[in-house]
């Protein structure tokens, strides 16, 4: 299978991997050219942008948290709608779920995608010491097709000189460009990295100016013809990457939290979800006064409720009609952000309390105070039978947050368990489940076949069909 494709890497994170992606997305987007992002690894802020800047949903490729042969499908079917993939990578080009291998790395994918490779460096503060930096990454895994390198926050052509004939002098890589610290818009971050898109994302003139200087100090054609170049993909066997046969049935509503609050999704979490019959109906906690119409289930994701607690307190009248579907035991499943709003309150970073859904008898409490960051890949093992897992089922997410809980879960309340962790996490009670961990469905695919099927269960047990007309007047 042909698919052009380019994986533009680092040596670490911050060093404009995104910026990059984003001004070659956009001068292919002004050829005329379909693309396709993608972003190796758990992140959801990287992708936002991507997909923003795409105008096409960004998918993650994670061989930690997805078996790959699903990865290698998720990535053939969406590149193949489309006249090139540009895939950013995560961290550094070596950095994984361990520090022994290269398993989930930026690496790891690209050698599977069988896709060529671009370094991006922070060139700001180096001339010559950028060949050493070049040549480690080179020589680690000669399996990496390092094609060329660009360069981010030059001081200008002088100083890309310098870098040209160093780098190309040491290891024969070429410098397909540069771009200027002078000149280069930038996207700000906050405590987990970037600001999401939904909040602040490159407006039209900055992204036009940014497009215009990648066109004038980076070769894009260059880039576009080894993008073209890549070889041809072997497709994966489809039973090993698609995993169950999809329920069949009619399509379900179920309300999907998203807004500048809530953004955090898998687009192949939800694919699963819609190709077992769910009918996604998007809500914002920040704006809607009511949930929507017909809604068997309700999906809270994950993002940043408590930049936004204020104003999701002042919203009573939807957190007092999720509160009341929630003790009708309606299913929901909510994650991190979700679970910090279905908390009783949030405790901000200043020390402010804005009260919540009130559905779950805890506390979050922004732990900037106690300096508590939680990052890491999970594997989560259920200790009971929940909405989305049976007793001893295993599936596998990702943390990345600040805040806590003032108490944590009891043996009692617990969902899950982690492989190589004593502590228990979650809160499973009758038709919710509710944790910190950012759950991967394409790990476990009977995930939204069960949430589906419960949604069905729950409309079919709560629907009262409308009377006779003659007996409206008794009701």
């Amino acid at each position: 299978m042909s698919l052009p494709r380019i994986v533009i890497a680092g040596p670490a994170s911050g060093v404009g991997k995104t910026t990059i992606a984003s001004a070659f997305i956009a001068d292919l987007l002004s050829q005329g050219l379909k693309v396709q992002p993608f972003k190796v690894g758990p992140d959801y802020i990287d992708p936002a942008h991507l997909a923003t800047t795409a105008a096409q949903a960004c998918y993650n490729l994670d061989t930690w948290m997805m078996p790959p042969a699903r990865m290698l499908s998720i990535f053939q079917r969406h590149a193949s709608r489309a006249d090139i993939a540009v895939i950013e990578g995560v961290m550094g080009l070596y950095d994984g779920a361990r520090s022994t291998d290269e398993q989930g790395s930026t690496a790891e994918i690209a050698k599977l995608l069988r896709a060529p490779v671009i370094l991006v460096i922070d060139a700001g503060a180096m001339a010559r010491s950028a060949a050493a930096l070049v040549l480690g990454f080179q020589k680690l895994d000669p399996g990496v097709h390092l094609i060329g390198v660009i360069a981010n926050r030059v001081g200008g052509a002088g100083h890309a000189r310098l870098l040209q004939e160093a780098i190309e002098a040491e290891t024969g890589i070429p410098l397909l460009g540069y771009l200027s610290r002078a000149r280069a818009p930038f996207i700000p971050e906050r405590h987990l990295g970037l600001i999401p898109a939904a909040e602040h994302s490159l407006s039209s003139a900055q992204l036009a100016a940014l497009t215009e200087q990648f066109r004038q100090t980076c070769d894009s054609q260059r880039i576009l013809q080894l993008a073209l170049k890549a070889p041809e993909l072997l497709q994966p066997e489809e039973n090993a990457a698609e995993g169950i046969e999809a329920l069949s049935g009619p399509p379900i509503r179920i309300a999907l939290a998203q807004d500048e609050a809530f953004n955090f999704y898998y687009p192949d979490t939800l694919d699963l979800l819609r190709d077992n019959g769910a009918e996604l109906i998007p809500f914002s906690p920040l704006h809607d006064q009511e949930l929507p119409e017909g809604i068997a289930g309700i999906y809270i994701g994950g993002g940043f409720p408590e930049v936004h607690a204020r104003a999701l307190a002042a919203n009573i009248r939807l957190r007092t009609a999720l509160a009341s579907l929630l003790a009708h035991n309606i299913p929901c499943y909510a994650e991190c952000g979700g679970l910090m709003y279905l908390c009783q309150s949030i405790h901000t970073a200043s020390g402010e309390v804005f009260p919540m859904v009130g559905a779950l008898d805890r506390q979050s409490l922004m732990s900037q105070t106690t300096g508590k960051l939680t990052l890491g890949y999970r594997e989560a093992r259920a200790l009971r039978d929940t909405l989305l897992m049976r007793k001893g089922e295993v599936i596998r997410g990702h943390e990345f947050h600040y805040s806590v809980l003032e108490r944590s879960a009891t043996q009692e309340e617990a969902a899950y368990t982690f492989t190589g962790h004593e502590q228990v996490e979650g809160f499973a009670r009758g038709n919710l489940l509710a944790s910190y961990v950012h759950l991967s469905f394409s790990s476990f695919p009977y995930a939204a076949q069960r949430f589906v099927t419960a949604a069905r269960s729950w409309l079919a047990s709560n629907f009262s069909p409308p009377l006779p007309a003659n007996d409206q007047t008794h009701r």
